[in-house]
């Protein structure tokens, strides 16, 4: 068992480390550089930031944006048919409004292009194909575009941007009665307005 004045001695080196960190806590040194030769040097101080040049003025090869512009508000809107604007339609099953794989994946890349447009309002119409009745199919096409609608407000778009309206079966794409024309049909079109 050690004696008191070795356990005080034992206590003290155990302190003396502790009061160097204590007492240096306040010090603020650069660490120190070891080059090649095995020298030590303080370090260099940091390059300053390169300036901005200044703005060319305006002239014949540069034109200022405008405000549209620079908040990437150039855009098309759908043309006086509604087809050709910036949005592609999604597509669905045979009496379903579930969103698809594929008709997520676009509507993705209709939130991040919307998010990108912020002028930009759209009414999304549901449509279907020619079976069914006129009243069943209203109510699919708004089961439709209420779909697209609320799978873009879960991604960030507002929702007071976005406006549905069903068609039914009232304005098919294509007018055959066979597969190939139906399935163009079920879909929600994206009309496009600023």
């Amino acid at each position: 068992m050690p004696t008191a004045s070795r356990r005080a001695a034992l206590i003290l080196l155990a302190l003396v480390p502790m009061l160097g960190l204590v007492a240096g806590c306040g010090k603020k040194r650069p660490p120190a550089v070891t080059t090649d030769a095995g020298r030590t040097t303080a370090p260099r101080p940091a390059p300053t930031p390169p300036s901005w040049p200044d703005v060319p003025a305006a002239g014949p090869d540069v034109q200022p944006m405008s405000d549209d512009a620079a908040r990437a508000e150039d855009f098309s809107v759908n043309d006086a048919s509604g087809e050709g604007g910036p949005l592609a339609d999604i597509y669905f099953e045979y009496d379903q409004a579930r969103l698809g794989d594929e008709a997520r994946a676009t509507l993705e890349k209709h939130a991040l292009w919307l998010q990108n447009h912020r002028s930009a309002r759209v009414a999304i119409e549901g449509h279907c194909d020619e079976r069914g009745t006129v009243d069943y199919n209203l109510a699919l096409g708004e089961q439709r575009a209420r779909a697209a609608r609320d799978y873009l407000v879960s991604l960030g778009v507002a929702g007071d941007r976005l406006t549905t309206v069903s068609y039914g079966k009232e304005r098919p794409l294509g007018p055959a009665s066979n597969e190939a024309a139906w399935a163009k049909n079920r879909r929600a079109h994206f009309l496009v307005s600023r």
